[in-house]
């Protein structure tokens, strides 16, 4: 039976559409239309941004403000050439000039364009410099990094990374001529590494030995052999690498960042110790990096565009943000997840579900449970999450208090009091985050001391200060909790004489007690006896002398 025309060009553009799905590869395609019993709805996938270069999007900033050269104007020498010194860097002439810029422009015209650093003429002090790269988004690595070097590459250099855009960095590959004596790390290669540990941070001696050849100029970071330890030498097993993307703790973060780092740290030295004599032949030059990557968005787009000069997910499955990593207004019925690889080829979407609906409790994104209480006849949100109690999980936990810059239904809407322990009298605070303090305290987290009180384990009253509670008769205040007074006082304040109105209280008595100034006043009192004795003796000789004999 002949096929109706209509139906064959049908029949055709399903076929070209399959055709076009299948070369899109994994993890491509968001969502597809399919037909149902109860007409067309779409099916959803988990999807990720195809790869693309990232240098054209980075930011670079370059450290310290002076270690680019030709500010004054320098000039400098090649290691092939240490004493042809013909060639100068001038910063005002832009044929001379080498900015931060040169190192992720196209070079269309085929001429090689680099950013340069001053030479090394203030050896001994070390000529090092950091580049770092920001694009204010989180990105994945899908290929290696490689960055080219124009005139040698480091004998030592380090790749950091940041996960959090620049606040905190760690390592993510040395690099020296010789690891033990750089970093005291063994060196190692990614071929040495196993599926066990695949994200350890290494040092490795392939790129920094002088090879004195103009063509060894690229520095790499491996990602495809680390891709290939899953996936085959020749990246064929795919479905095996997105398994342990899922099921390996650390892998897909391993290859994630928001911001990297180039740390140089020592110049290449063309295979010799430092020549004193000829310092303008060591300098550092880059003239590429490329970075080959994909925006994260967590399984929940398949295209990243620039928008207001940043790169943001086009986000699918009710999700929003930047990254894709919030659920949108209206649809936190449950809690945010991230898509899943699993099961491959088309993974989980895990999207985000309409909430607010006349057969569900409204619990603000904060719990996807509910329970019915019959003999009060409500429906209540059960494991509010986020620090969230409630019927709908709309308060917030004892020792917490509401965020008024989030939303209900946003994650961080409530927000920890984090009440000094010892300064306030619990945990709770109020609305505004003020907690609750001890009797001179003072403060939001009632960690610091109203006047007249001194922080020692608590805010004490202060005994004594040097203001008001003046220590008196040449005393010394003490940490505002004591006056140390001199011997011939005494008294909170040092106020008191230390014998008035005493019995028995004579010059003897007036000396303070301590050992030493004891042993002086028994040292004192036995002169005075002992001169009072030899003033009697000395008497009754006189007397005797001047008596009649009889």
């Amino acid at each position: 039976m002949p096929m109706d025309p209509s139906s064959a060009m049908l029949s055709q553009a399903l076929l070209l559409l399959q055709c076009i799905i299948l070369t899109l590869g994994q993890y491509d395609i968001c969502k597809s239309l399919v037909s149902t019993d109860d007409g067309p709805t779409w099916e959803y996938y988990a999807c990720q941004p195809k790869p693309m270069s990232m240098k054209e999007y980075m930011q670079i900033r370059v450290e310290p403000p002076d270690i680019t050269c030709g500010n004054p104007p320098e000039r400098f020498c090649t290691l092939e050439n240490p004493y042809l010194c013909s060639d100068e860097c001038d910063a005002s002439t832009k044929e001379l000039a080498h900015p931060p810029e040169l190192m992720q422009d196209p070079e269309r015209t085929g001429l090689i364009t680099y950013w340069q650093t001053v030479t090394w003429s203030r050896f001994p002090e070390p000529l090092q410099a950091n580049i770092s790269l920001s694009w204010n988004k989180s990105l994945e690595l899908t290929d290696d990094i490689q960055i080219t070097f124009e005139y040698g590459r480091p004998t030592i250099m380090v790749l950091d990374k940041s996960l959090n855009y620049g606040r905190t960095w760690q390592p993510y590959q040395y690099y020296a001529d010789d690891c033990m004596d750089g970093f005291g790390m063994l060196p190692k290669r990614v071929q040495d590494l196993s599926a066990t540990n695949v994200t350890r941070v290494i040092c490795t001696e392939q790129y920094s030995r002088w090879v004195g050849s103009k063509n060894e100029k690229n520095v790499r970071f491996e990602v495809r052999e680390r891709f290939a330890i899953f996936a085959g030498t020749k990246l064929q097993n795919m479905d095996n690498l997105y398994t342990r993307m899922e099921s390996m703790k650390g892998l897909r973060d391993f290859f994630t960042f928001t911001n990297l780092r180039l740390r140089l740290l020592r110049p290449a030295l063309g295979g010799t110790y430092v020549q004193r004599d000829n310092l303008l032949k060591y300098f550092y030059a880059i003239s590429n990096i490329d970075i080959p990557a994909r925006c994260k968005c967590n399984l929940h787009a398949g295209q990243c565009s620039l928008r207001d000069g940043t790169l943001q997910c086009d986000c699918e499955h009710n999700t929003t943000g930047q990254d894709c990593s919030a659920c949108e207004r209206g649809f936190k019925a449950k809690s945010w997840k991230p898509g899943s690889f699993l099961p491959t080829p088309n993974g989980s979407p895990n999207i985000c579900e309409a909430s607010g609906t006349s057969d569900n409790c409204e619990c603000n994104g904060h719990s996807n449970r509910c329970s019915y209480i019959d003999f009060i006849n409500i429906v209540t949100c059960v494991s509010c999450k986020h620090n969230t109690r409630g019927q709908n999980c709309q308060h917030c936990r004892l020792g917490y208090f509401r965020n008024a810059s989030a939303e209900l239904d946003d994650e961080n809407v409530c927000i920890e009091c984090n009440c000094n322990q010892l300064g306030s009298l619990h945990a709770r605070c109020n609305d505004t985050g003020f907690c609750q303090c001890r009797e001179g305290t003072t403060g939001q987290k009632c960690e610091d001391c109203l006047s007249g009180y001194t922080w020692k384990q608590g805010c004490m009253p202060n005994v004594c200060d040097d203001e008001f509670l003046l220590c008196q008769n040449g005393g010394s205040c003490i940490q505002n909790q004591k006056c140390m007074c001199p011997p011939s006082f005494r008294g909170v304040l040092c106020e008191q004489p230390r014998c008035q109105g005493e019995k028995g209280c004579d010059g003897a008595s007036a000396c303070y007690l301590s050992t030493l100034t004891l042993l002086l006043c028994l040292l004192a009192n036995s002169l005075l006896k002992a001169s009072r004795l030899e003033t009697h003796l000395s008497s009754d000789i006189n007397s005797s002398l001047r008596r009649p004999k009889g």
